[in-house]
């Protein structure tokens, strides 16, 4: 899964990629409906790349836990935003049992799950590849004394 240059735009419903940079300003395109906009660079804007989740350790990224939902719902969509903060709070304990549910909100859980379905919905969501180990080839001398 690639997330690189997908930013939240506050003001702006959705996820947007970054087309190209301007002097003061970023050319984003909607994952939702392809239009382009500018995004000057007095708006905030967030780099999923740079956002975490508090867990009772440490921070994990959000890629880790797109990858954790795409793995439990075979990178098809999970349950919608909209569903009851119970539903929402123990779907999120499956997918990160040890996040901090002293400092991650119901909102934030809300809005990975809706990210993870923009995500899902504009095809951006796989698993990542599994790199198989190389096996090692066997030398003369070694063939020799087998």
């Amino acid at each position: 899964m690639n997330i690189k240059g997908i930013i939240n735009v506050s003001g702006k419903a959705g996820l947007h990629r970054i087309i190209s940079q301007a002097k003061n300003s970023v050319i984003v395109e909607s994952l939702t409906d392809k239009k382009r906009t500018p995004v000057y660079s007095h708006s905030q804007a967030n780099s999923l790349e740079e956002i975490g989740i508090y867990t009772y350790e440490d921070t994990l990224a959000l890629i880790d836990i797109f990858t954790n939902i795409a793995k439990k719902e075979d990178c098809k969509a999970c349950l919608s935003h909209k569903s009851s903060k119970e539903e929402l709070e123990n779907y999120f304990r499956e997918i990160l049992p040890e996040y901090d549910e002293d400092r991650v909100y119901i909102s934030d859980i809300k809005k990975v799950i809706q990210w993870y379905n923009a995500l899902q919905k504009a095809g951006l969501v796989e698993l990542p590849k599994e790199e198989k180990p190389k096996k090692k080839k066997k030398t003369k001398a070694k063939k020799e004394n087998e």
